[in-house]
């Protein structure tokens, strides 16, 4: 299903062959977190800037509007009208980000819905069962994210019963996609390696779950506080223990120069709710580094967002007047900051592509790193 086209150093450049179609990697999924990208952007947005992978997220599906519902109109595919690859989260995030509000077993985690506080019980067959009703490309492992600063004895006891829940999911999501009503008979799992910033037990994590042979593995519990050195230092003992000829997803990560870092160290996949969030605040990425278009700066400037970038937002409209649309608190100002910064992700990682087709990727992360001059 992966295959690798070129290598240059660690950075890979592949193409991961999927039902619903083919990924180019490296890859930036799209954050469409209750089957909506927010700032009002649609399915056929995405295809206009570039987007090959939506991320949905189990949780807040389960809750509302209900993944049996989603079930029932045939899955999350035809639910959002997206042909291309989705992938689900497990949850397992949401869940244990509801510290207090959450009790932790073996079986699974027992919490309160954030939105009418109804008791929900979820473990690793629940969340399987959940992400093969939204019938999603990539369905993935349900695992504690424990903190980045946990005590080193709750994290390997935490990562052991990860390992556990993670062989569940392996058996439930292969009994699931054998029944005649499943919605996509090949859904595939991905394996989550986690460990905070203790390498001892995210190498030995690594090597553990790598005996399962799946389709693919993330990296998880990463960007939840730790400095980029940290980050950038667990990414380069754990990416060797994963099975070099799968894709490795880096979850929740991150800025332009986080990507360019990760690609470096053979990551794979990406995702992040930075530039959907930073557009509707109007912070706005660049080749030259992060805008704030409510700088007066910016009040009578005719140019566009980014000069040659092919984004609705900067073909059709300038500065000025989407500045002009933030103050006044209009939608439209909000949606054409969103598109501009996720075409600006999936066009970086188009050029990061093409630089590694070309054989050239140092020279273009150096470039791009030495342009960078935020606001």
């Amino acid at each position: 299903m992966f295959k690798i086209l070129k290598r240059e150093g660690n950075a890979k450049r592949g193409q991961f062959q999927t039902v619903h179609g083919r990924i180019e990697t490296p890859v930036f999924m799209n954050v469409g977190t209750v089957a909506a990208i927010k700032g009002a952007v649609s399915s056929i947005d995405l295809k206009d800037i570039k987007c090959q992978v939506e991320l949905c997220n189990t949780y807040h599906l389960h809750v509302r509007p209900g993944d049996k519902l989603i079930h029932d109109l045939g899955g999350l595919h035809g639910f959002m009208n997206w042909d291309r690859p989705i992938l689900t989260d497990s949850g397992g995030f949401q869940i244990f980000s509801l510290a207090s509000l959450r009790k932790i077993k073996e079986e699974g985690v027992t919490f309160n819905s954030h939105i009418d506080g109804r008791k929900i019980f979820m473990g690793p067959e629940e969340s399987m069962q959940i992400q093969s009703n939204l019938g999603s490309t990539i369905a993935m492992a349900f695992d504690e994210c424990p903190s980045s600063r946990a005590e080193y004895k709750y994290v390997h006891d935490s990562v052991m019963r990860t390992t556990r829940w993670l062989e569940r999911c392996d058996k439930e999501l292969r009994r699931l996609n054998s029944l005649d009503d499943t919605v996509n008979k090949e859904q595939m799992l991905f394996g989550i390696n986690q460990g905070a910033v203790f390498e001892d037990i995210r190498i030995e994590h690594a090597k553990r779950i790598s005996e399962l042979d799946l389709p693919g593995y993330a990296i998880g519990g990463l960007a939840v506080g730790e400095t980029h050195e940290e980050m950038y230092r667990i990414i380069e003992c754990t990416v060797p223990n994963l099975p070099s000829d799968k894709p490795v997803y880096l979850m929740g990560v991150g800025t332009p120069a986080n990507i360019l870092e990760g690609v470096e160290r053979g990551i794979d996949f990406f995702d992040c709710v930075y530039p959907s969030r930073n557009g509707r605040h109007g912070h706005l990425y660049t080749h030259k580094g992060k805008i704030n278009l409510f700088n007066a700066k910016y009040e009578k400037d005719l140019r566009p967002i980014e000069e040659g970038c092919m984004c609705p937002a900067c073909r059709f409209h300038s500065r000025a007047y989407i500045r002009h649309l933030l103050k006044a608190k209009e939608m439209l100002g909000m949606r054409l900051c969103v598109l501009h910064n996720l075409y600006f992700y999936n066009n970086l990682m188009e050029e990061i592509r093409n630089s590694l087709d070309e054989g050239n990727f140092a020279g273009f992360k150096k470039s791009f790193l030495n342009g960078l001059d935020d606001e």
